[in-house]
């Protein structure tokens, strides 16, 4: 009508971080049972040499293959990897996230990073592996598992999840945030900086930290937030029995019952107007 404005639609609230929880469930059981068992396995001697062999052959393989701009493209995911760089990407999602008040992702982003920050240092000096001879980049630390890989997996999944809304294009945002962090850990191991194991170990516990955190996040946001209803669509349809009433002029205890109608059916004009006094 003229005059008169339409009222603004409501902000719609915090979407779900997993669409699927079930398949979210399987998924994250899966990566973590796998970097489990490579963990399990980087702890046993006898494994770990044959382990180391396999490393070997891989460093010969990257030195004999090393190109002037195959080393340029690595040190250049060197520096990705540094905290310099890392440290301001993850604050400046976590600020977007807290900005568009989607709380549930930022608590999943958050707890993805702090989890595997907190991981990384314990884990290098339990298993305190020496690194491999001859680094192109400067090292520190023990080699096992690669921080690298696992600050690239844990930061680019997370973000993935935490950013994409679930659906065909999240899968295929996740599948390039893991072959990013697949290409720092072959990085890794170009440089001589970490060994093949030590990165693939990087690279599954990121992506562990990542899915974890965030199954977590949405288990409690479904057990807290409550669900939704699609837009236009009343919690319960209006009564209509008072309009009704009003109408037939019956009150709530006055309305006549199925035999009481058929009997009136059944009057006579006659019988109406001495029922009513009416000569």
């Amino acid at each position: 009508m003229p005059g008169m404005t339409r009222p603004a639609a409501a902000e719609p609230g915090e979407g779900p971080i997993f669409g699927r929880p079930g398949q979210a469930a399987v998924l994250t059981a899966g990566v973590v049972a796998l970097t489990a068992v490579v963990f399990a396995l980087a702890a046993s001697h006898g494994i770990m040499a044959r382990i180391q062999r396999v490393d070997d052959a891989w460093l010969r393989l990257m030195i004999s293959r090393r190109t002037p701009p195959l080393t340029a493209i690595a040190k250049v995911f060197n520096v990705l990897g540094l905290v310099y760089v890392t440290l301001p990407v993850r604050i400046t999602l976590a600020g977007y996230l807290a900005a568009r008040r989607r709380w549930w992702h930022l608590a999943a982003f958050t707890a993805a990073v702090v989890l595997s920050e907190a991981l990384i240092g314990p884990l290098k000096n339990i298993y305190d592996r020496a690194r491999p001879p001859a680094s192109l980049v400067a090292t520190s630390g023990a080699s096992f598992p690669s921080g690298h890989a696992i600050a690239a997996s844990v930061t680019v999944l997370a973000a993935v999840v935490a950013l994409v809304p679930a659906g065909r294009r999240r899968t295929l945002w996740a599948a390039a945030a893991m072959a990013f962090a697949v290409l720092m850990g072959l990085s890794r191991a170009y440089l001589a900086a970490h060994w093949l194991s030590d990165a693939t170990a990087g690279i599954l516990l990121g992506a562990s930290c990542a899915l974890l955190t965030a199954l977590a996040a949405g288990l409690l946001q479904r057990h807290h937030q409550p669900r939704r209803r699609p837009p236009g669509r009343s919690a319960r349809p209006p009564s209509r029995r008072p309009a009704a009433q009003a109408r037939d002029g019956y009150g709530p205890e006055q309305e006549p019952s199925v035999k009481t109608v058929g009997r009136m059916g059944r009057m006579t004009w006659h019988d109406w107007r001495a029922g009513n006094g009416v000569r």
